[in-house]
């Protein structure tokens, strides 16, 4: 018994085995479900961009050692930290130059976002990106000064620059040589030479704009909620003047309404319904650059969000309380105000007016720098004027200047060529090796003009809602709604300079929906 007991347990697995040979075939295997597909490459895509996005930031906070100022190499001096200048130190190959960078500010501003600054929706911060940051990941050094050019000398090319900080040392002048300048220092805001606005109108350009519109802002709010204010006095402070219906006018106005709708109504519901928008316009519609129809969908929906707009209306001057106006018939009125922002349009800085000066015959165009079709600087050979310092057939534009710093790189990167192979061409005995390069050189020497590519416009108008007119095939595809929003937001971000940028960016826009807006006087 025992025996048989044995065998039958030594027989078992076998028999089991064999089983399960057997009917193996006659058992369809499990196909994987989709949803555990869909979680894997949610799973794994997740880990890949966590560790992407990880590698990118030790990589931006380790920066490598870099190669010291070369003196057999030529100078490019770079004038701004905006977006003509920035995008060509981006794109710049500093194996072939040495490059300087002199900016007043030491910090490139990422602006088409700069009205969300106004209200609160995104930080500041979020939208600056410190040029060091840039310089640091070069190949070789670059040279940065937080400085203000005051003077060019052409003759002996060479730039005076001075110590615009607060906080000043022994040396507050310097003169730095160059071979080649590129001036991109932007433009300031036109006032048209009309009284007041300088003195009581706000700008929005800069950082210390949005700062000052957003104090104030709350100024005219927290004044307006103080005891024994008239009815008169509490409507004027409550009443905010946007002058210029461009992209950026359009864009405050839009973001001031969604502030009052969104926040200000929770937190001083005795106030918001007394605030009030106007927007001034002296052109006849706002928006001229795009297509009538998303013209017509922006003025519908100022109209929907109680936005008033003044078209054909010319501001005659500013005073402490009140603006003078011009109507469309030519009658005068009074439009007591609160806080007025002025977006009207740029005009030169000192700098390029003191340039044009010393080239009286070429530089006779009044609105910036005339440049050739190489956006070398007329009656200059080694000088480039680049973004709102020129004066082009394209718009002022982010846009534009981007692709300007990316050209003007290109073409230093084809002068630099042309110039290695002069000095090989001069050192060649032999013929035929000659004759390669010349053909070589040839190539080099031929640099192509700048084009211009427009990717479209794209403009917020409140209420959640964006505006898109972007090229499609022989004319425009336009859209507004909803939807153009979230491309107007994926747009953005994808524009922004770097990924530490892209993520301020959106986590500002989380903490405003979940948690508002904050509401405190700085």
């Amino acid at each position: 018994m025992i025996c048989s007991s044995r065998r039958l347990i030594q027989v078992a697995p076998a028999v089991r085995h064999a089983f399960q040979q057997r009917f193996q075939s006659t058992i369809t295997p499990k196909k994987p479900s989709k949803w555990r597909t869909f979680k894997n490459v949610i799973k794994y895509g997740m880990v890949g961009v966590a560790g992407y996005t990880g590698y990118h930031m030790y990589m931006h906070l380790h920066p490598q050692a870099q190669r010291p100022l070369d003196p057999n190499k030529k100078t490019v001096v770079i004038l701004g930290s905006g977006w003509a200048s920035t995008s060509l130190l981006k794109a710049i190959d500093t194996d072939l130059y040495n490059v300087v960078v002199v900016s007043p500010r030491n910090y490139f501003l990422f602006t088409p976002l700069l009205p969300s600054c106004t209200v609160g929706t995104i930080d500041v911060r979020s939208l600056v990106e410190p040029i060091r940051f840039i310089t640091r990941h070069k190949s070789a050094d670059i040279k940065v000064y937080e400085a203000e050019c005051i003077d060019i000398d052409v003759r002996d090319k060479s730039i005076t620059i001075v110590d615009n900080s607060e906080l000043k040392g022994e040396n507050t002048t310097s003169v730095l040589p160059y071979d080649y300048l590129v001036v991109g220092v932007g433009a300031q805001s036109q006032t048209f030479g009309i009284k007041g606005v300088e003195e009581y109108g706000c700008f929005l350009k800069e950082v210390w704009d949005a700062q000052k519109i957003r104090t104030k802002l709350m100024d005219c709010i927290e004044t307006a909620a103080f005891p024994g204010q008239t009815p008169e006095e509490i409507d004027r402070l409550l009443h905010m003047v946007v002058v210029g219906g461009g992209p950026t006018g359009i864009e405050y106005a839009a973001e001031l309404h969604d502030f009052l709708v969104e926040d200000l109504s929770k937190w001083y519901p005795e106030l918001a319904g007394k605030i009030k928008i106007t927007l001034i316009e002296a052109l006849p519609n706002v928006l001229p650059a795009f297509s009538k129809q998303l013209i017509d969908y922006t003025e519908s929906t100022f109209k929907e969000q109680r936005i008033s707009i003044h078209t054909k209306t010319m501001v005659k001057e500013v005073q402490e309380k009140e603006i003078i106006i011009q109507g469309p018939n030519g009658e005068k009125g009074v439009i007591p105000y609160g806080l007025l922002v002025w977006a009207t349009g740029n005009t030169s800085v000192p700098l390029v007016k003191r340039l044009m000066t010393k080239f009286p015959e070429t530089q006779n165009v009044r609105r910036g720098l005339a440049v050739d079709d190489w956006l070398k600087m007329s009656g200059t050979d080694d000088i480039f004027a680049l973004g709102d310092a020129t004066a082009t057939k394209y718009a002022p534009t982010a846009q534009v200047a981007a692709q300007q710093g990316k050209y003007i790189a290109r073409v230093l990167r084809q002068l630099h060529q042309i110039e290695v192979l002069s000095n090989q061409i001069e050192n060649t005995k032999n013929a035929e090796e000659r004759d390669k390069k010349l053909r070589k050189l040839k190539k080099a020497a031929d640099i192509k003009p700048f084009h211009y590519s427009h990717q479209g416009s794209l403009c917020y108008v409140g209420s959640d809602k964006a505006i898109a007119d972007l090229p499609f095939g022989p004319g425009n595809l336009a859209s507004g709604g909803v939807a153009t929003y979230a491309f107007w937001r994926s747009a953005y971000i994808s524009n922004l300079f770097s990924a530490r940028n892209k993520w301020l960016v959106i986590t500002d826009w989380m903490k405003k929906t979940l948690l508002g807006r904050d509401i405190s006087r700085e």
